[in-house]
């Protein structure tokens, strides 16, 4: 097998994604046939080179696998609580079966709904680049009534100040009837900025009470309790991969159809200088008679 990049090899083999696990490279907690590296640019052969992270080997590529969690409030979007606090994480709403998984991007800690788990790196990180346009739909309780400028500015980008990069357009609607206390609104974004939502909506002074995502990808919790899980079907990750431009191998023709198929795209060629209309010579004695 060709060598790949160390951080590919520890996200397909689902310990973390590749952004975690170039953290993990750079802290030195990989070593290759013993050697430790650091180096990002860094490759290996995962059939034939011992790898290790943090000491545990790594055998096999795992099947990969997809899974879609109804996440509560008050939950982290992580394995483990790395500030050591003993809060909640979304590994603790896992079966211990499913646990080697890692989120698709973050859910804030006070922010419930969908959440994409997977062992498999390369959908991961795909899914989340704003290359692909992923769309993350999201319904949020802000407070107020929000004019329909206020609507326009965040669609179109024009709440964020200064000199950074401006967001993607996204969709912005009214659900609910408007009060002068509240409104829910539905948002949809096609990047995954930090707190984007949350953002956007204080720019405009109507800050979030409440905030829920309702899908991703497509991919929704409806009829999936708070705290659980479910795999995705084949269609949904068929779904996925199409939007992500993930190639899946083609369907092979049955082998009793698979000479004419060849013949039918490639039909038979005529000797250079003849051509493809021209009548073959009748049977019969050739020479004078």
């Amino acid at each position: 097998m060709t060598a790949i990049r160390l951080q590919k090899i520890i996200a397909q083999a689902g310990l973390a994604s590749r952004r975690e696990a170039e953290r993990l490279i750079e802290e030195g907690c990989v070593r290759v046939n013993g050697a430790r590296v650091v180096t990002l640019g860094a490759k290996a052969d995962p059939l034939t080179d011992s790898i290790k992270v943090n000491g545990k080997l790594i055998t096999k590529k795992e099947a990969p696998l997809y899974l879609v969690l109804n996440k509560p409030k008050n939950v982290l979007t992580t394995m483990q609580d790395e500030e050591g606090k003993n809060r909640p994480t979304v590994a603790d709403l896992l079966p211990q079966g499913l646990r080697r998984v890692f989120p698709v991007g973050r859910l804030d800690f006070d922010v419930e709904g969908v959440l994409l788990l997977t062992n498999d790196g390369e959908m991961a990180n795909r899914l989340a680049h704003p290359r692909y346009g992923i769309p993350r739909v999201y319904e949020a309780k802000v407070k107020g009534a929000p004019t329909e400028a206020a609507l326009a500015r965040m669609a179109d980008g024009s709440w964020m100040r200064g000199r950074r990069r401006k967001p993607q357009e996204a969709l912005v609607r009214t659900i609910r009837a408007k009060t002068e206390k509240n409104t829910w609104l539905r948002i949809e974004l096609h990047e995954g900025r930090q707190h984007q939502v949350k953002r956007m909506c204080e720019a405009v002074g109507h800050p979030v009470i409440k905030l829920v995502r309702r899908a991703y990808g497509g991919i929704t919790a409806r009829g999936l309790p708070a705290a659980k899980v479910r795999t995705l079907t084949h269609d949904e990750v068929e779904k996925l991969k199409l939007m992500t431009n993930i190639r899946t191998e083609a369907a092979k023709l049955p082998p009793s159809r698979v000479g004419w198929a060849k013949a039918k795209a490639k039909p038979k060629r005529t000797p250079r200088g003849q051509s493809a209309k021209q009548k073959t010579k009748a049977p019969g004695k050739t020479g004078s008679s």
